[in-house]
């Protein structure tokens, strides 16, 4: 799916982009169970949904491809 793969934990691998964003942070490869811990303490993020649209990581992601 798009190179996607690679950044994947290998369980998620193969799964339609509408699993993939219902799916646990932990699915992203290099979330730790403690990272997503973690997220869902300071921003009250669960989901890859979450964390992709969270709006402080979309600010700062605005501000560097300004920066870019």
């Amino acid at each position: 799916m798009l190179g996607l793969e690679a950044k994947l934990s290998k369980e998620w691998e193969g799964k339609s982009a509408q699993d993939l964003a219902a799916a646990p942070v932990t699915a992203i490869q290099g979330v730790s169970e403690s990272d997503a811990e973690l997220l869902l303490k300071a921003f009250n993020i669960k989901t890859v949904r979450d964390l992709g649209t969270n709006k402080y990581f979309r600010w700062a992601q605005s501000i560097v491809t300004l920066a870019d």
